[in-house]
């Protein structure tokens, strides 16, 4: 039996054993009483639970170790404790948790606040009611990654109700406990290698506690360094509790793609969305196309027969996507996987000065998952109406003691889930391993891999339009073949090292090289007769093969000079993209009636006996050497300047059977500068502008054979963005003006020809609103007000609308879970997606009309295991997808009824 024959039945049988033998691991660990807790973890970091609760019995292992309060050195006799009339002036420096643990100890419970500069923290606490606060004033909880979160633990132990850690605001850390009947009983103390560590006191009695409950905040002397840690009263280890991160969140305060580094996004001066992982679990988001409905001025474009992603972002098509910040340039006629995506960064207007030659528009980035310290193991079965069986893996952990070798693995089959014509359904495998191996605490080197096989129905003619609508047909026929289909095999192979000098300086390089072979077979769209709905058609049989080698290296620094603070980055890349296309067309395909097809009238002839045959040869090189640097002119004012040198070296060949032979060679060399700038007038607020451009070459030349200038996007935007509800809620409101220039036209004088004199303009506002409104309600919402034209051109196009761009749009999902009672862990959704009319071509020949989706989603979360049912376009509506001209019209699906399963060990 071949390999690809076996996938599937591995992934089901890993599916179905984890279904069998989960129950009695979920059961052995609700077995075990302990605190009930909530806490958000890291976003996409592994668990849809939202906490980690590990014993460690015999036969369960442990998720990690955590040093009890006993075992941690510290000076005994610091205590950080202030009254208020203790309190201190903050200092400046803005210190970074990184981490929060709790575990039980023989007097109740320890809450650790690690950083690495505990001893620069000045604490100032106070009591209210039954409330014990402490203020972290200068400090904020962040993860490695940037991301951060908020803990909660719900009746931890006896006599205390509530543990919160969070940020109050944008510079202050706030913990709070509060007691049943007065004020808790709470210590603190500092530690050189741990932080800030809380130890809240239980107060029930027991043996070993002699300590009163009081009714004022007191610091207790730290117990004994040699002090033991009492056992449970089975005899084993007390449980552990690990928060790491916001795992089951929307909001991702932290974002990459702007600047290349870790940057919060109050602080980027354009517009930029993040769609994090459980936001494509709970839609239950398979395609790219599904998550990206939740951002503003994001529309789904041609998908040539269902067969690629394309997006046309603030009007402008978008086909190139990125991949952990690489170009994706093999892989932009395929639908990309979202099993092993950690979140989506979308970008919006020119990007050029960190990713090179795209259009202004914006660009999509991809992040992929990467391999965790901590043993982790989460299956998926996915099953839906139209045959769809879609059984994933993700796997990751330590593969030795010391955890300096880590894994992950992503693996999905995929198989049905076609809503048109014929049986013919997507047959589809993905794996990707990765492997992080920790040379040193100062050197991380990554390698990831990735093989697609995909094949799919190839459904190129969709829906034609009628004069100006969309014809009046089942929007599940299909004017092809029984036997179109569209074949895709994909590889990819990379490598990330990371070598931290110190604290400030970090020196980044990354290598991937990318290869696909792909083919597409069938009947075409040629002429309509718009009268009697005969639809005549030509033969097609393309193939091609696609290489991409891509090379980064970033150096980033950061100093001060004076009282203003620099992040520097300082990068060079390089990409060279190889296609080959060989492509036979032929006629004498039957012709098919749209209202009443007939199919199988004729077989499809072998490519060889096809009349025509044109093969196109193509070489890009890329070499962009660029300078960004991240400025703090103060705590509330931020700047942002940076710009990029290219060189684009591209050679193309082109032949025919019928004689032509053509070689054509250029290089185009540009500029492209940005510039923003942030204003905080209060925390929580920021206030942006900025000015951005990109480039991309012209292929066209001139009359006098010089080639014409490239293309050129510019951009002003301006922006507030607003933190709310102690950070758990985020809003962004963007007014924008993007034009881009020198766009080959017709030359009037000489039509073989062109000149650049073509623009076409978009401007709007867009608004997103993502978050956690209260504990267990979480929503993303956005509206886009898109005005996108044709304002200079040589032909009758000029003044008419961007295809594919509508006035308004807009999104709403939002989900709610029960946090208590019997029915705890019961949650619902509804999402509502509304575009507005569309105009389907360039030349404004037809329009799509407006249409308003609804779905929902009912679920269940217990202990380790989720289950849940998806509606998807509830009502049934017809609408279209994506379109690029006549003969290229995609319909979206119908009615659809997804199931999942997933548990978590």
């Amino acid at each position: 039996m071949k390999l690809k024959q076996l996938i599937p039945s591995f992934l089901l049988s890993c599916t179905i054993v984890a279904l069998l033998t989960t129950p009695a691991l979920s059961e052995e660990i609700s077995s075990t009483e302990v605190p009930q807790s909530t806490a958000s973890t890291k976003t996409g970091a592994s668990s849809t639970q939202q906490t980690r609760l590990v014993t460690k019995a015999q036969h369960i292992k442990p998720i990690t170790e955590i040093r009890r309060l006993s075992q941690i050195k510290r000076p005994s006799s610091q205590q950080l404790v202030q009254s208020p009339a203790q309190e201190t002036a903050p200092t400046s420096e803005v210190v970074q948790v990184t981490e929060v643990k709790a575990n039980p100890t023989d007097k109740g419970v320890e809450v650790i606040l690690q950083t690495t500069k505990g001893q620069q923290l000045q604490l100032v606490n106070r009591s209210n009611g039954n409330n014990f606060i402490v203020d972290i004033p200068n400090a904020q909880l962040h993860l490695p990654s940037g991301e951060a979160f908020t803990f909660h633990s719900d009746k931890p132990i006896t006599g205390v109700t509530q543990i919160t850690v969070t940020n109050f605001d944008a510079n202050t850390i706030r913990v709070s406990v509060t007691g049943e009947t007065g004020v808790p009983i709470v210590e603190l103390y500092d530690s050189a290698n741990e932080g800030i560590i809380f130890s809240v006191a239980s107060t029930a009695p027991r043996a070993q506690q002699t300590q009163p409950q009081t009714q004022q905040p007191q610091t207790i002397q730290p117990p004994s360094q040699t002090q033991p840690t009492q056992p449970s009263a089975s005899g084993d280890e007390p449980i552990e509790l690990v928060v790491t991160g916001d795992l089951d969140g929307y909001n991702a305060p932290n974002a990459t793609t702007a600047t290349r580094t870790d940057t919060p996004l109050r602080d980027i001066p354009q517009s930029i969305q993040v769609i994090p992982q459980q936001i494509i679990k709970d839609q239950q988001a398979i395609r790219l196309t599904d998550a990206l409905r939740n951002v503003s001025g994001v529309q789904a474009g041609s998908s040539f027969g269902g067969t690629r992603d394309s997006f046309v972002i603030r009007g402008f098509g978008q086909g190139v996507l990125f991949r952990d910040g690489f170009r994706d340039s093999v892989n932009r006629t395929t639908i990309r996987e979202t099993a092993n995506l950690e979140r989506i960064e979308v970008l919006k207007g020119p990007a050029s000065v960190l990713f090179g030659t795209i259009e202004p528009g914006g660009i999509i980035n991809l992040v992929t998952k990467q391999p965790l310290s901590e043993p982790f193991y989460y299956t998926e079965l996915q099953v839906g109406n139209f045959g769809l069986v879609r059984p994933s893996i993700d796997f990751s952990g330590p593969l030795n003691s010391d955890r300096t070798l880590l894994y992950r693995l992503n693996a999905v089959y995929e198989s049905g889930g076609n809503f048109r014509d014929f049986d013919q359904g997507v047959d589809r495998f993905f794996v990707s391993p990765v492997l992080t191996w920790k040379i040193s605490d100062r050197t991380d080197l990554t390698f990831e891999f990735s093989y697609l096989d995909d094949t799919r129905p190839f459904d190129i003619t969709g829906i034609p339009p009628i004069g100006r609508k969309i014809a009046d047909i089942p929007y599940n026929r299909n004017l092809g073949e029984p036997d179109n289909f569209a074949f895709r095999n994909e590889l990819s192979a990379s490598y990330r090292l990371e070598h931290r000098f110190s604290e400030n300086w970090t020196l980044r390089n990354a290598f991937r090289f990318s290869s696909s072979d792909q083919r597409f077979i069938g009947a075409r769209y040629d002429t309509l007769d718009e009268t009697t709905g005969n639809l005549s058609r030509s033969w097609s049989d393309n193939s091609g093969t696609n290489q991409s080698y891509a090379f980064q290296t970033n150096l980033i620094g950061k100093f001060a000079t004076g009282s203003v603070k620099h992040t520097l980055l300082f990068g060079v890349d390089l990409n060279r993209d190889i296609n080959d296309l060989d492509n036979y067309f032929g006629d004498g395909a039957p012709s098919i009636n749209i209202f009443n097809p007939v199919y199988r009238v004729a077989p499809i002839p072998r490519r060889e006996n096809l009349s025509s045959n044109v093969t196109f040869n193509q070489r890009l090189d890329i070499l962009g050497i660029y300078l960004q640097d991240q400025i703090a002119l103060a705590d509330n004012l931020k700047l942002l300047v940076g710009g990029r040198f290219d060189i684009v070296d591209q050679e193309s060949r082109f032949t025919s059977n019928a004689g032509a032979n053509t070689n054509t060679q250029q290089q185009d060399n540009a500029f492209t500068p940005r510039v923003g700038i942030v204003y905080q007038p209060v925390p929580p607020l920021s206030l942006y502008a900025s000015y951005s451009q990109s480039f991309a070459p012209n292929s066209a030349t001139t009359v006098s054979g010089s080639l014409l200038e490239p293309e050129r996007g510019t951009q002003y935007e301006v922006g507030i963005r607003g933190e709310f509800l102690n950070g758990r809620l985020s809003t962004n409101l963007a007014a924008y003006h993007l034009t881009k220039s020198n766009i080959a036209t017709t030359d009037p004088n000489n039509t073989d020809y062109s000149i650049p004199v073509g623009e076409q303009t978009s401007q709007g506002i867009e608004l997103d609103v993502v978050g956690e409104i209260l504990t267990g309600w979480n929503i993303i919402a956005n509206y886009a007000y898109t005005d996108a034209l044709v304002t200079k051109d040589n032909s009758p196009i000029q003044g008419n609308r961007l295809n594919g761009a509508p006035y308004n749009a807009a999104s709403l999902w939002t989900t709610y879970q029960i946090q208590r009672g019997n029915l705890q862990g019961l949650g619902f959704g509804l999402g509502l997606f509304y575009v507005g009319e569309r105009e389907g071509d360039l030349e404004n020949t037809y329009e799509l009309s407006s249409y308003l989706r609804t779905d929902a989603n009912i679920f269940y979360k217990k202990n380790n295991w989720r289950a849940g049912i998806n509606f998807k376009n509830i009502f049934n509506v017809d609408y279209i997808e994506g379109t690029f001209s006549r003969d290229q019209v995609t319909p979206g699906a119908p009615f659809t009824v997804l199931g999942t399963f997933s548990i978590e060990f």
